[in-house]
């Protein structure tokens, strides 16, 4: 690991000031991610500005029913927090399938959002990739890319985003805080991770210098239904072969009236199926309308040489999580 500075930030405007002042560095909030890739050699920042300690942890209910949830607030804090648990169980089921509980106890909201991905030959920098040293070739696409993407990728970069928590996100219809030198703005949590094109290295829209302060949730519906499933190699700290994270909610005739479907583990970033959800809304959640409306959103896969095996699992994942909802929708008190 090469020697660098560290500074702890006691305000936002310290810290970005300081990123300005000091070129090369980086953020540091739970650093379970950052710090692995700084032993491994990807990662080599100038100076380390610790933002851990600033007062953005809190959770907290918004007038309309909504909930805040500040950058640093821990992933284990935020899955067994009562207000998530009742309102949004998508969230904590996927906080709760991602690694151990150790590193639940450090890793931090945002944090979470930012980490990069799992692709062995990003994190060997003996091999050629174009996200972590653009123009210099993409290694997976003939190496070993069992668990690569399917979906969105480039002949640049067919790496896959790693966070279950941000699948879940972008099916709640979040909105993501952020703070830098041209002062706040807000982007919608399904705008905030991009695919790669030709510019892989590109892991969000984040500009240089912001923060992610906070993850807004909107007010949850009262009728709707929620759950995350994720397939892996092994039942404890696995990154998701494929995952689904479903958002059901049913009208007086039990038609689909909201739906929302994002995959994980498929592409460089949560996969909103806007294709399924536009089948499916205003329709019977029948098994024959379910299968359709999958169908119609993994028609756009383009699976390489060894996972291909992705489309049919996603597929299976998604068709069961979305008739597991239509049951419990259905099965729910109706509101007089």
């Amino acid at each position: 690991m090469k020697p660098f500075a560290y500074l702890r930030a006691t305000g936002l405007q310290e810290a970005v000031a300081a990123h300005a002042r000091l070129p090369g560095a980086c953020y540091l909030g739970g650093g379970t991610n950052l710090v692995d890739l700084m032993k491994l050699g990807v990662e080599t920042p100038a100076a380390l500005i610790d933002i851990s300690r600033l007062p953005l942890h809190e959770v907290r209910e918004l007038p309309d029913g909504g909930l805040r949830i500040g950058s640093t607030a821990r992933n284990s804090d935020l899955a067994a927090h009562p207000l998530v648990r009742a309102r949004y169980p998508v969230l904590t089921q996927a906080l709760l399938a991602g690694a151990s509980g150790q590193l639940r106890n450090v890793a931090t909201t945002g944090g979470n959002l930012l980490q990069r991905t799992r692709c062995p030959y990003f994190q060997d920098v003996s091999k050629p990739c174009n996200k972590r040293r653009p123009g210099s070739g993409c290694a997976a696409r003939d190496g070993v890319h069992r668990d690569h993407a399917v979906l969105g990728h480039s002949a640049a970069c067919i790496a896959t985003h790693p966070s279950d928590m941000a699948v879940a996100l972008a099916a709640l219809d979040a909105d993501i805080e952020l703070y830098g030198p041209d002062g706040e703005r807000t982007v919608a949590m399904t705008a905030f991770h991009r695919l790669p094109g030709d510019h892989p290295e590109q892991d969000t829209v984040l500009r240089d210098g912001e923060i992610v302060t906070a993850v807004v949730l909107p007010t949850a519906p009262p009728g709707a239904v929620s759950l995350y499933r994720k397939a892996r190699d092994r039942a404890s700290y696995a990154f998701a072969l494929a995952s689904v994270a479903a958002v059901l909610e049913l009208d007086d005739g039990g038609r689909v009236c909201r739906v929302r479907l994002v995959f994980g583990g498929l592409a460089h970033r949560p996969w909103r199926a806007t294709t399924a959800e536009a089948r499916l809304n205003g329709a019977e959640p029948t098994a024959a309308n379910l299968r359709e409306a999958v169908e119609e959103e993994l028609a756009q896969a383009r699976p390489l040489r060894d996972n291909a095996y992705k489309v049919p699992l996603a597929r299976n994942l998604a068709r069961d999580v979305l008739a597991t909802l239509a049951r419990r929708a259905q099965a729910a008190p109706r509101n007089p």
